[in-house]
């Protein structure tokens, strides 16, 4: 794309001035504000403070070896030392061009040699519990950041570390030895699980004798009881159904499923390993992490702040009793993980709550396994909570948790409605099919816009608001470029010859310019984690087509502004699409 030319150029220009210097910080980036150009760059002010030159100086000196005439008028200098760089309409015009004959759409494929692999978990529900409002956040921003990264030629393992062990199955087991009923669970497996659960579960709170029954149940089952194994395995087998429901309507899917069971052989070793070590040492009968003292106090996740004085925060592995914890339980994940695919970055999508738990994970394999910890990038993309438009976490009206599929049948409901009203002339079976993909869009647009380490109010009404920054409307916008192009009876091949462009009204070059701005938003969705940059640069595009289509005829305007503007149609609907299909949501065809 134009602003890496730019880049280069201008990172020649800076070796030609100073022979071996390293380039990698130069960089060219989109402008603050148009009235400053289309991009700009700050890299010279921090080069002239390291040689200690005049920044201005400098600045001219580098234009002065910096050719790039072909796409920009001449590079302005601001200020101490900004470079301003203003494209010509031309440059524009055979970017556009390229695109149109699907040489790219406005982003550049990895170089194989800088793909990365990246290990992304995410959702990663309990077995024997209906998936809840809870799981939305987790389940939509990996899988964004899934399909983004892959878009841009990375390798993805997406991995759904699923609860499918720990102490509730013994709670379970004695339910279904005890008080299932075989004709709920046909009809509601789910529910009735989750059923009997509640039940024992109060049972152990209320009778001694009951909880000493489950743990035994639990104990069978650690050991290897062919019963209780064969009983465990239906739980799975009737979760994952429901799993796969919720998922094949929310158009995710994943590489693995390896559930927290899957890593118990590993279990003892872990602890054993740290213990020799003398990372993990024994303490009240159970073994934990202490800090080793090389971190300063306010950055040990070992360490919490008591009463003005720094005591110890442990992080325990195996508990008094022999049994192991979640810690235990993701060292030795971190650890099969990088014995088995070797990647380059793995990212932990969880709430925020766990952020302590990441700390001392990721801090206790950094010392468990250093030269390995060194060669990963560990990421915790966390996220905020989602709160009803009373502030508080967000419940049914009973203050039940909200179940995904009640969540889900609700959006699409509510976008029917919608879509009666100002699609009646639909058949019946398209008014559903686009009230689904209006539905679930919104949903998960809503959740993907803020910036996700901040709680958010779920919000019906504005969720499904035609206008503002929603779904909806960067939906209609898309639809509505592609509709122009159908209307004018263009077919694909005929952008194949790359037609002859011409850009002069603002709002053309307004639309052109945005466009070369999509490739810059998928790298800094990947590279931060962040699909509300993604979402925000969607809104702006459609507003801008918009602002195009009110004020340039296209279909009756005169060649060859009319082949432009169609164009400038095709290109905004082909980046708005794939846009949202890196969000997980789809575009209908008609809305």
């Amino acid at each position: 794309m134009l602003h890496l030319a730019l880049e280069s150029r201008l990172q020649a220009a800076v070796t030609a001035l100073y022979p071996g210097i390293v380039v990698d910080s130069i960089r060219v980036r989109p402008a603050s504000d148009s009235k400053f150009g289309d991009y700009q760059s700050n890299a010279l002010m921090a080069l002239a403070r390291e040689r200690k030159v005049n920044p201005r100086q400098l600045a001219t000196d580098v234009v002065a070896r910096m050719d790039v005439t072909d796409w920009c008028e001449p590079v302005e200098i601001a200020g101490p030392g900004f470079l301003n760089f203003r494209l010509r309409p031309g440059a524009l015009e055979s970017v556009l061009q390229a695109a149109l004959v699907g040489e790219h759409l406005f982003f550049s494929v990895t170089a194989p040699e800088l793909r990365r692999t990246v290990v992304i978990d995410y959702s990663s529900p309990n077995v024997a519990k209906p998936m809840h409002v809870g799981h939305i956040r987790s389940t939509i921003l990996g899988e964004s950041l899934s399909r983004v990264l892959r878009l841009l030629g990375h390798r993805v393992i997406s991995d759904n570390h699923i609860g499918d062990w720990g102490t509730q199955f013994g709670m379970l087991l004695l339910g279904w030895k005890t008080m299932l009923d075989a004709a709920a669970l046909d009809a509601d497996p789910i529910g009735e699980l989750e059923r009997i659960y509640k039940r024992v579960n109060i049972g152990c709170k209320e009778q001694p004798e009951t909880l000493e029954r489950a743990r035994a149940e639990l104990v069978k089952l650690q050991a290897g009881d062919e019963e209780n194994l064969k009983i465990w395995r239906e739980m799975i087998r009737l979760s994952q159904v429901q799993f796969d429901t919720i998922y094949g309507r929310l158009g995710v899917r994943f590489d693995h499923t390896l559930g927290e069971s899957f890593y118990n052989p590993w279990l003892p070793e872990v602890v054993s390993r740290l213990l020799e070590l003398g990372i993990a040492r024994e303490s009240e009968g159970a073994v934990a992490v202490f800090s080793d003292g090389t971190l300063p106090q306010k950055e040990d996740p070992f360490l919490i702040s008591r009463d003005g004085e720094w005591v110890a925060n442990p992080a325990l592995i195996r508990k008094s009793d022999g049994a192991f914890n979640y810690a235990t339980t993701d060292l030795a994940t971190l650890d099969y993980r990088l014995r088995t695919w070797s990647p380059s970055e793995i990212i932990y999508v969880t709430d925020g709550r766990q952020q302590l738990h990441f700390r001392q994970v990721f801090q206790a394999f950094h010392r468990w396994q250093p030269q390995a910890a060194t060669a990963v990038r560990l990421t915790h993309a966390w996220f905020g909570s989602i709160l009803g438009e009373d502030g508080k976490p967000f419940k049914t009206r009973s203050g039940d948790t909200v179940k995904l599929a009640d969540l889900l049948d609700e959006a699409e409901e509510r976008a029917l409605r919608v879509v009666l009203e100002k699609r009646p002339d639909l058949d019946s079976v398209a008014q559903r099919e686009v009230a689904r993909k209006i539905g679930l869009g919104a949903v998960k647009y809503q959740d993907l816009l803020p910036n996700r380490q901040s709680d958010y109010v779920f919000s019906w009404d504005k969720m499904l608001a035609l206008t503002g920054n929603t779904a909806v409307y960067v939906q209609y916008q898309c639809t509505r470029a592609g509709k122009v192009v159908r209307d004018a009876g263009v077919l694909p091949a005929a952008w194949t010859s790359g037609p002859a462009l011409c850009l002069q009204e603002p709002s053309e070059l307004a639309l052109a310019r945005h466009l070369l701005s999509f490739g810059l938003s998928l790298e800094a969705v990947g590279d931060e984690c962040r699909p509300n940059l993604l979402c925000n640069y969607l809104y702006e595009l459609a507003s801008l087509y918009s602002r195009f289509y009110d004020s340039c005829p296209v279909l009756k305007a005169a060649e060859p502004a009319r082949t432009t503007r169609l164009a400038l149609c095709e290109l905004t609907a082909r980046v708005l699409r794939q846009g949202l299909d890196c969000l997980g949501i789809e575009a209908p065809e008609s809305m």
